[in-house]
């Protein structure tokens, strides 16, 4: 029961995430302004994201359709999880995606840091965070839960593209020509610095992960075995 209610609350999650996000952005801005649109746009968003999380921790665990604590996806989804928060750090700061950011002159740019990786870098991260949970926790709430946060991130991206050039048309299009929509994994030392502060974050989230969820994530998996 509860892996069904969490289907449910993860499809109304995805679902009237892009709804409000695209198809009936404008009259919702138009109703109730741009502030009370953002207001009512994360209340609905943390409801039911929020009501999933709550059956996804009364769900099974098992079965799971491989062994995911085994060293091997452990590895590949602790390097998946610190490359998401390198992409999300990096995501935060001269982000054009980003609602409210003025693009005007951005065809006059060339990308750099980030950019040159995916023009999509907070998408990007919570993709590889969905893969990395699903990786180490192969079973079906995590394929639900994570499943859904890498479809919302997909296809999410490409409806940020199509709403960009509404908005901005030459700008966006250039800037799309430009970028790349998928992670460049050889464009990833572009990111810097966002290196260093993705290590000591992805050490501190893991270890909330272990005390807040009582599920132990990367390094601190070993700390707990011996």
């Amino acid at each position: 029961m509860a892996t069904l209610l969490l289907a449910l609350g993860m499809t109304a999650f995805v679902g009237s995430h892009l709804l409000m996000s695209h198809p009936l952005r404008r009259g919702l801005v138009s109703l109730f302004g741009q502030t009370g649109f953002l207001v009512m746009y994360s209340l609905v968003s943390l409801v039911l994201f929020s009501g999933a999380v709550i059956s996804f921790g009364k769900a099974s665990p098992q079965p799971q359709l491989w062994e995911g604590q085994a060293l091997v996806p452990w590895v590949i989804a602790s390097l998946l999880t610190i490359t998401a928060l390198a992409l999300f750090l990096a995501s935060l700061i001269g982000n054009p995606a980003l609602a409210g950011t003025d693009v005007s002159g951005l065809s006059t740019r060339l990308p750099k840091g980030v950019f040159k990786v995916t023009r999509h870098p907070m998408m990007s991260a919570f993709t590889l965070w969905g893969v990395a949970h699903i990786l180490v926790a192969p079973s079906a709430r995590t394929i639900i839960l994570a499943g859904g946060v890498i479809l919302l991130a997909v296809i999410g991206s490409y409806g940020q593209d199509a709403k960009k050039v509404a908005l901005h048309g030459q700008d966006w299009r250039v800037w799309m020509r430009r970028t790349p929509f998928f992670p460049n994994p050889a464009a990833f030392g572009h990111l810097g610095l966002y290196w260093l502060a993705a290590v000591p974050a992805w050490l501190l989230l893991t270890w909330l992960h272990l005390r807040l969820a009582l599920i132990p994530a990367g390094v601190w998996l070993w700390t707990e075995q011996y």
